[in-house]
This record gives structure tokens, C-alpha cells and sequence, in this order.
């Protein structure tokens, strides 16, 4: 059976500096209730602590807010950065969240990507995967009600355990990072998680899908499990308007920023000297800067490279003004999500078949419209010879010839 392709989005988030951001968490709210509204099904919510742009530093508090907000959106954490915390804080706060979503929440979980966070609390940057590793051992183990004692270099545990048990069965759903390197694909094969490939959109990213998704599938097979490909989760930037044109023009209002923040961290987008860079973006294929037709090409290259992947999340940014991501939303789910739903096959099949048998249809409507005023007028005719009258009735007077196909 085919997996059903899911649609969310990845909100790091990517917020220009110059903005209000007490009225950027509002907007970022705002957008979780128009994602409930408009049918997507998932919003995974970063964390980060440094270099100005992403300012949610907690998931956990975003995603609270947001589940009081909306009825049917699954929301996830994207990611925790593992090494920052106490194993046993991360799970407590998850199983919370579980309880208070009533099942909606979801756990993803990563490295931590800026060196600037993991600097700040005197983490070298070498040691964080490890650190995770270690975590994330230790939080599942805690979800399945084990009793934790363990001493590792960075924190302890004395017969630790939940006292809630989750509310969903066993626990929420796990996802790890994926980007280049296959460290998350190794920790997905080996406790059997979900994948949240968060370079997808770009270049190296794309390369890497399906060697990290083969690394996942040989460790899982020595533990003696399968990959499940619904549990992969790809993430691409778009931003759709009616026409090219106006999207790569609206563009133009926040891509620039987001760039250079991208490389101010790490240099990794070259733009050559010269260049309209909204132009070179787009036919790079960094992201989508076009239409919804051009949205569904990109997701169908995604399936040919990962067949079977279980959603495409967008990656929430501020390339263009609120209004126009609002509307890129929109069309998103008016056009792009109904394609691969299929949720319109039946009323184009249908469309297709009164097209086919339209002579058929025409002539058959005719002659019943036609065969409806022949009997009106001959019940008026035995009704006025039965009274004596000599003038017509006026009543079901007969249209024009040719309309009575028009008017039933």
C-alpha cells in the first residue's frame, strides 16, 4: 500500500532582526492556527539560543501554547538539542506535553546545530553528537518505565524514573536529525526512529538522502528491524505565488537576510558576484520560488530519490511579507495537498466522463424537456375543449428552440 504523503512545516523559525519579536511569537502562533485551518497535519519547532534569527529557545513552551490554539495539528519538537539538558528533565517535559495534547505531541530530537548555543554553556563542539547519543539512549529507556542509574562525564542518575507514564501508546513518536553526516541515520536504525531530514531542499542534503537512509536500513537490519519510510520526514524552503514571477519578486523582501545569516554562522551558500540571487536560488534549487505547479515537481523529484517517504515539511521563513507567506500557505494546501491526496480524482473522473458522453447527455435532456412540454400542452388542450374556452392558457409557454437543454 501506498504511504499517504503527510504535509507540515519546520519552523526553526527564520526571523529578520529589525522585526518586533514579541510580535514575531504571535506570528509564529498565528501560523500554527492557519496550518490547523488549512489541513496540514504537522509543525515540528526548533531551538536554538544564539546568532539572532531563531528565537524560539524553548519548543516545549511554543508547543503548549500552540495546542490550546488549534484542534488537530501534531506538533514536535525539531529538535531538542540533547547535550543542553538532563536526559531526565527532556523526557519528564515530553511526557508532560503528551498528556497535555492528549497524544498530539512529538519528540524530535538532535545534536544541537550552532556552535555559538553549545559554546556558551562550554560544550565542545566535538562531543555533541556523542551527547546526544547518550541522551537519547537514556530517555527512551525512561519512556519505557525503566529505572535509570548512570554516570557519564556530563550528568548523573540515581534511580531515576518517570512518574507519569506516557499517554501515548508506548510512547510519542521519535525522530532524529538528519542532515549530511549519517549520525542520525545510525541512531534511527538502531532504536528504530523516525528521520527528520532537515537539508533535503539543499544540494548536499539531497545527495545524502538515500546514504543516510541505507546506513538506517543496515543498522536497523542488525538489530533485526525494517525502516519504516512513513516515518521519514523531508524539509524544503518554498514560496509559492499565482505566477513565478510575482513569487520571486515577493521574494525579494527576506531571502537576502536569511542567507547571510545561514552563512554568517557557517559559510555554505556561494553565491557568485553579479547575480539576482532570488534568480540564482531558484534555478540552483536550493528552494522552490514559483508556483504550486512547480511545489508539486520538487516533492515528485523527492519520491523518485526516496519512494514511499511519509511528509514534506516546508521550512517556515520570512522570504516574503506576512501577507504573501500567508497566501504561499494557502496555495500550498489549495493546490498542492489535494494533488497528492488524490482528493479530486473523483470529480475529474467525473468531469472526464459527462465530457465523453456529452452528444448523449445533450440529446437525452432534449428530448425529456421536450417530451415535458408536449404533455403540459396537451393537458391544456383537454382542459379548454372540456370547458369550451377557445384562447390559450399562456402557462408553459415553449422556450426558443435550442433551450430547452438549458432549462429543466
Amino acid at each position: 500500500m501506498a504511504v499517504k504523503l503527510r504535509h507540515g512545516v519546520f519552523m526553526a523559525p527564520f526571523h529578520r532582526t529589525d522585526e518586533n519579536p514579541t510580535l514575531l511569537f504571535r506570528q509564529d502562533l498565528r501560523l500554527m492556527e492557519l496550518l490547523d485551518d488549512l489541513g496540514f497535519q504537522e509543525a515540528w519547532i526548533g531551538e536554538h539560543h544564539s546568532a539572532g534569527m531563531e528565537t524560539i529557545a524553548s519548543p516545549e513552551l511554543f508547543i503548549a501554547a500552540a495546542a490550546e490554539r488549534t484542534r488537530h495539528l501534531r506538533l514536535g519538537t525539531g529538535v531538542v538539542s540533547l547535550p543542553y539538558h538532563n536526559p531526565l528533565m527532556v523526557a519528564d517535559r515530553i511526557v508532560q506535553l503528551d498528556h497535555m495534547t492528549q497524544g498530539r505531541v512529538m519528540f524530535g530530537a538532535g545534536p544541537g546545530l550552532l556552535a555559538s548555543d553549545a559554546l556558551m554553556l562550554g560544550i565542545d563542539p566535538a562531543v555533541q553528537r556523542d551527547r546526544m547519543a547518550e541522551a537519547l539512549d537514556v530517555i527512551l529507556r525512561l519512556f519505557r518505565g525503566e529505572v535509570v542509574t548512570e554516570r557519564t562525564d556530563w550528568y548523573e542518575l540515581v534511580e531515576a524514573r518517570l512518574h507519569l507514564p506516557p499517554y501515548s501508546d508506548p510512547h510519542p513518536e521519535v525522530c532524529v536529525a538528519s542532515a549530511v553526516t549519517p549520525s542520525g541515520g545510525r541512531l534511527a536504525g538502531r532504536y528504530d526512529l523516525g528521520m527528520l531530514c532537515v537539508a533535503a531542499g539543499e544540494n548536499a542534503g539531497f545527495d545524502a538522502l538515500d546514504v543516510n537512509w541505507r546506513v538506517a536500513n543496515e543498522v536497523a537490519t542488525e538489530h533485526g528491524r525494517t525502516m519504516d519510510p512513513s516515518r521519514l520526514r523531508l524539509v524544503v524552503g518554498m514560496h509559492l505565488a499565482e505566477t513565478r514571477e510575482e513569487a520571486r519578486a515577493q521574494a525579494r523582501h527576506g531571502l537576502q537576510a536569511q542567507v547571510d545569516y545561514l552563512n554568517n554562522n557557517m559559510p555554505r551558500i556561494f553565491v557568485p558576484d553579479g547575480v539576482d540571487l532570488v534568480e540564482w536560488y531558484a534555478e540552483q534549487g536550493a528552494g522552490v520560488i514559483g508556483t504550486p505547479d512547480d511545489a508539486i515537481a520538487r516533492i515528485e523529484r523527492l519520491q523518485q530519490k526516496m519512494p514511499g517517504f511519509g511528509a514534506l515539511l516546508l521550512n517556515a521563513h520570512d522570504w516574503a511579507t506576512w501577507e504573501n507567506t500567508k497566501r504561499s500557505y494557502e496555495l500550498y494546501a489549495r493546490y498542492v495537498i489535494p494533488h497528492f491526496e488524490r482528493s479530486n480524482a473523483p470529480r475529474q473522473a467525473s468531469y472526464r466522463w459527462v465530457t465523453e458522453h456529452r452528444s448523449e447527455l445533450t440529446e437525452k435532456r432534449t428530448a425529456a424537456a421536450r417530451a415535458m412540454f408536449d404533455k403540459h400542452e396537451a393537458e391544456w388542450a383537454a382542459k379548454r375543449s372540456g370547458n369550451g374556452a377557445d384562447t390559450p392558457s399562456g402557462n408553459g409557454a415553449r422556450p426558443e428552440a435550442g433551450r430547452e437543454s438549458t432549462f429543466g
